[in-house]
């Protein structure tokens, strides 16, 4: 008798290299996409300001505290950094934005307010891309941290957990890991995907 593979369990080598082969890869998928209705908003105390922006950009980086890396994504992605605001358009549109944090608990909670803010609908509005979570420190998050990181990122629409760079301390300005260029690659597929209010 002849044994067929569990697709629940193991895939077959020949499906996995043929994928591999076409090198198709999309995004990850937006869990949540709007604000809910229902949701009750942070304090003001915990609330990112709003801040009307002149000029345009494609995308806006929105840090959830000071620290956040917020510039650095900026510069790799071409966007424009918000200084920890949110951003209202000048000509009203829906600007399109990714907020980001760093992995330790102070940039978790600020990210998880920020979520809270967005999701309740109390905020401006905005195209929320996601969050992308910045390492805080070289080597392997602490467990407690990445269970909460897991836990806010459930409040965005996609999330995107990235490496510590040591270059970047020296200056180089580089993404040289995979993950960031997995991250840059999403970012502008989503771009593509995604109409575009911002003018």
């Amino acid at each position: 008798m002849q044994q067929s593979l569990n697709p629940w369990i193991t895939s077959s080598t020949a499906d996995t290299s043929e994928q591999e082969a076409l090198d198709i890869y999309r995004p990850p998928t937006a869990v949540i996409s709007a604000p809910l209705k229902g949701m009750v908003e942070p304090d003001a105390a915990d609330r990112l300001a709003s801040r009307t922006m002149s000029g345009s950009a494609a995308l806006w980086i929105i840090g959830a505290h000071g620290g956040a890396g917020e510039s650095r994504v900026a510069d790799l992605l071409g966007a424009r950094a918000t200084d920890h605001c949110w951003p209202v358009l000048q000509d009203g549109s829906e600007p399109r934005v990714l907020l980001v944090c760093r992995a330790d608990m102070r940039g978790l909670t600020a990210a998880r307010s920020a979520l809270t803010h967005w999701v309740s609908g109390a905020g401006p509005k905005a195209d929320l891309l996601g969050l992308a979570i910045l390492a805080d420190a070289p080597g392997k998050t602490p467990k407690a941290l990445r269970d909460f990181a897991a836990i806010v990122g459930g409040g965005a629409p996609r999330l995107w957990t990235l490496p510590w760079v040591e270059a970047w301390r020296l200056g180089n300005v580089t993404a040289p890991t995979r993950e960031f260029q997995r991250f840059i690659t999403d970012i502008a597929t989503l771009a593509a995907d995604t109409p575009n209010t911002a003018h």
